[in-house]
């Protein structure tokens, strides 16, 4: 499969070298120092659970010309780089499938009216990735805590669909398709950002929010207020087992959520969090306006969510 990744930033290009590694013909789109970088040294990785450190050479480019042809765009940005790239990305008509890989809030509703409703699919990675020392570090995550997850926008299970699964499956990421992937990015943001915004609250460090006992019950009471907030809206908790957010005690999902901070990879999984405040402000925002119709009260969230933003001071 031809495949153009669409955003040279760390999942970016793990993804890239990992497809390039199983024998995928792929292309990273880069611009400025960051094309030069990976163009004369490669995409350097070390697996943060292995220790292995490995060296990619992908073919890099600096635009998507309206002539190129790809099997496959995967679209790594995040939701405020939509503008600038969408009519880059109609304007190549020869390629028949954009995957969008990030958080949205807001719909497919830009992504469709730019491209048509046949090219556009919605996915999310499962991986995450930092910086370190010239290389990315990275973690996999495992079928059973958040794979790789891809889905067509009316949830139909497509040969397309299945086939692009199956290459991310060969390149070592656990996969799995979604019959509402809308949803699915819907429910992963009432998680990550009263996660992100605990984070925030806790001076941004991991270690510090594992034992910051307020700042962990903020975070289960403001999903469970994102989640209300869904169900109210009429959007399925897909996958339907974040549903016992809902129900469990809440001292006990306390109590699960700082074991699992504790863990050696989550400041991996949660280390571009400082970053990407600007889009986590975005999809607060987009967030919040699923509640202007249902106004439930979301006092955990609103506090949480305002320390997405740097000006917020950090509590004692």
């Amino acid at each position: 499969m031809r495949i153009l990744i669409y955003g040279a930033g760390n999942i970016g290009c793990l993804y890239a070298a990992r497809l390039a590694e199983s024998g995928q013909d792929v292309v990273i789109m880069a611009r400025g120092n960051r094309h030069d970088s990976l163009r004369d040294h490669g995409v350097s990785m070390e697996d943060a659970v292995s220790g292995e450190c490995t060296t990619t050479r992908v073919p890099v480019i600096n635009r998507l010309d309206p002539q190129d042809a790809y099997d496959l765009v995967l679209v790594v940005l995040p939701e405020s780089a939509l503008a600038e790239v969408l009519p880059i990305l109609a304007a190549n008509e020869r390629t028949p499938s954009v995957m969008f890989f990030a958080n949205h809030v807001s719909g497919p509703e830009p992504m469709i009216s730019a491209l048509g409703k046949d090219r556009v699919l919605l996915g999310f990675p499962g991986a995450a990735a930092i910086p370190r020392a010239g290389t990315i570090r990275y973690v996999i995550t495992s079928r059973r805590e958040q794979p790789t997850t891809v889905g067509e926008l009316e949830g139909r299970r497509t040969e397309r669909l299945a086939t692009i699964a199956g290459v991310l499956e060969q390149a070592g990421f656990p996969t799995s398709i979604s019959t509402n992937m809308d949803a699915w990015l819907k429910t992963h943001a009432a998680k990550i950002l009263p996660t992100c915004g605990a984070l925030f609250y806790a001076g941004g460090r991991v270690d510090k929010l594992a034992t910051h006992d307020k700042a962990m019950r903020l975070m289960v009471r403001a999903m469970r207020e994102c989640l209300q907030i869904l169900r109210a809206n009429g959007i399925p908790i897909t996958p339907a087992n974040h549903r016992v957010l809902l129900w469990l005690p809440e001292w006990l999902i306390v109590l699960g959520m700082k074991r699992m901070f504790r863990s050696e990879t989550m400041a991996i999984k949660v280390g571009h969090a400082e970053d990407a405040k600007r889009e986590f402000q975005m999809l607060a925002q987009d967030f919040l306006a699923l509640n202007e119709a249902t106004r439930l009260p979301t006092p955990a969230m609103k506090q949480l969510f305002g320390h997405h933003d740097a000006a917020t001071p950090v509590p004692d």
